[in-house]
C-alpha cells in the first residue's frame, strides 16, 4: 500500500522536528518536560500541517510511558471510558514506568459529556491528557478539563522551515533518489502550502505522481500551480482554510467593503469552514470594531450565530452573508475595545485600589457601623435620574478609559455625558 510523502516524513525526534522553537527548542517548555519525563497536561492549540500530531508521537517514543490515542471524530465516551480503564490498570502496575498519556486528535470535536468524562482521570493524576485542536479551545474546550491543562499554541511554519523541510525531504525521501532534481522557484509552492507542513509534502507527492518513469522531479511556479488546477484538493483534502483569508475577511468587514467581506466569505464556505467559527468571528468583530457606533450589530451577529446553530448548512450561508454586509456597511468604532484594554493595563498598573466606602454593600451591622455604603446616592431618586458623586477609587478619579469616537451615535452619547458630568467629558 502506498505511504503519503508526508507520513513518510514524519519526524521521529525533536532533533528532526521543524518548527515551533517557542516550544521544543533549547530550554523550552515542552523540550523540557520530554526530556524530564515529566509530562503535564496540555492542550497544542495551532492551524493543520503545523507538528501537533507529530509532537504527541513523538513525546510518546521518548518518554516509553504507556500510550494511548483516541481521535474525537471516531471514538464516544464507550471508547473514552475504556482507555481510561487501561490507563488506570497501567497507573497502578508496578511495571509501569511513569504516567501514561492520552493523546486526543481534535479534542474540539468532543462534545460536553465526552470531555466531562476525561475529568475524573485527568484531575487525579491516572492520566496525563494531551490533545490537539485547530480550535479556539476557549470555545470549543469546557472550562474544567481547560483550568487542568495547559494551553501551548503553535504557530504556521515560516518560510524558511517550509524550505528546510523541501530540503530534507528532496536528500532523504526514496521517490527523489533515482531521477533529477530541480528547484527552479518556490513562491508557488510556499504560497500553496500556507504554512502547513502537510500540504507542501503532499504538493511534492502530487507532482511526482503526475511523473513519467524518468522524468526530472521540477519543482518551479508554474508547475505547481498546473497541478493544483488539475486536483485543487490533493493539497487541502479536509477544505481547512489558511488563516490568512480568516484575516482577509475579518479586514475587509472592519475596511467597509462588502463586496470583499462576502468573498472571504464564499472562500471559507467554499473551503468548509466550520460555519459557529465564522458565526464567532462576526459577533467578536461586532462588538471591537462596530460597537458603539451601531450596538445593533452586535445584537445582528449573535442572532446569526444563533441561526446558524440551528439550521446549519448550506441553509447557514445565509444569515452569515446578512450578517456580514450588515457588520462591513456599518459605521465603526473600537472606543469600547480600546476602553477595557487600557482599563485593564491600569488595573495591572495600579493594583487592587480600595472600592469607595459609599459604594461599598453593607449586609451586615457591623458594616454598617463602618460605613458601608453610607453617603451612597441613589440615582433615580434624584432628577434625570442623576446626581454627581464619586464612582472611581481614590487616587483614580481623573482616570479616563472611554474615549468616545466621531460618529453619530457616540456624538450623542458624548454630549449626553457632557450634560451629566462637565469638564470631566469635555476632553
Amino acid at each position: 500500500m502506498y505511504e503519503p510523502l508526508a507520513e513518510r516524513m514524519r519526524p521521529k525526534s525533536l532533533d528532526d522536528y521543524i518548527g515551533q522553537k517557542h516550544l521544543v527548542g533549547e530550554g523550552a517548555v515542552i523540550r523540557r518536560m520530554i526530556e524530564s519525563g515529566n509530562i503535564s497536561s496540555f492542550i497544542l492549540w495551532g492551524p493543520p500541517g503545523v507538528g501537533k500530531t507529530t509532537l504527541a508521537r513523538i513525546i510518546a517514543e521518548q518518554t516509553k510511558v504507556p500510550f494511548y490515542t483516541l481521535s474525537a471524530v471516531t471514538s464516544g465516551v464507550k471508547e473514552v471510558r475504556e482507555v481510561l480503564d487501561r490507563c488506570r490498570a497501567d497507573a497502578g502496575s508496578i511495571f509501569t514506568k511513569g504516567r501514561p498519556v492520552l493523546f486526543i486528535d481534535e479534542i474540539h470535536r468532543f462534545n460536553k459529556s465526552q470531555q466531562d468524562s476525561l475529568l475524573g482521570a485527568v484531575e487525579k493524576g491516572t492520566v496525563t491528557l494531551i490533545g490537539a485542536t485547530t480550535e479556539n479551545p476557549s470555545f470549543e474546550v469546557i472550562r474544567p478539563l481547560l483550568s487542568r491543562a495547559q494551553v501551548y499554541v503553535l504557530e504556521p511554519l515560516a518560510n524558511d522551515d517550509l524550505l528546510q523541510l523541501l530540503d530534507r525531504a528532496i536528500k532523504n525521501d526514496r521517490i527523489f533518489q533515482d531521477r533529477e532534481v530541480k528547484v527552479e522557484e518556490t513562491e508557488a509552492l510556499l504560497r500553496y502550502s500556507g504554512g502547513d507542513a502537510r500540504k507542501l509534502l503532499n504538493i511534492l507527492d502530487l507532482i511526482y505522481q503526475s511523473l513519467d518513469a524518468h522524468e526530472a522531479f521540477v519543482i518551479n511556479d508554474k508547475i505547481v500551480t498546473d497541478r493544483l488546477q488539475q486536483n485543487p484538493l490533493a493539497f487541502d483534502k479536509n477544505g481547512e482554510m489558511h488563516y490568512d483569508i480568516i484575516s482577509a475577511f475579518i479586514k475587509s468587514i472592519r475596511g467597509s467593503d462588502p463586496d470583499a467581506a462576502v468573498y472571504w466569505l464564499a472562500r471559507l464556505i467554499a473551503g468548509g469552514e466550520d460555519p459557529k467559527f465564522i458565526a464567532r468571528r462576526l459577533c467578536i468583530l461586532a462588538a471591537e470594531d462596530i460597537g458603539l457606533a451601531n450596538p445593533n450589530a452586535l445584537l445582528l451577529a449573535n442572532a446569526a450565530f444563533d441561526t446558524v446553530s440551528k439550521i446549519g448548512m448550506p441553509e447557514g450561508r445565509i444569515p452569515l452573508a446578512e450578517a456580514t454586509v450588515y457588520l462591513a456597511t456599518s459605521p465603526k468604532s473600537n472606543s469600547a475595545y480600546e476602553a477595557i484594554n487600557d482599563a485593564l493595563g491600569y488595573v495591572k498598573e495600579t493594583g487592587n485600589l480600595p472600592v469607595p466606602l459609599h459604594l461599598r454593600n453593607a449586609p451586615t451591622k457591623l458594616m454598617s457601623q463602618l460605613g458601608y455604603g453610607k453617603d451612597y446616592k441613589y440615582a433615580h431618586a434624584y432628577e434625570g435620574h442623576f446626581v454627581e458623586q464619586q464612582f472611581l477609587p481614590d487616587g483614580a478619579t481623573d482616570a479616563r478609559f472611554w474615549h468616545p469616537q466621531e460618529n453619530p451615535a457616540e456624538n450623542k452619547l458624548h454630549d449626553r455625558m457632557k450634560q451629566l458630568w462637565g469638564e470631566r467629558f469635555e476632553k
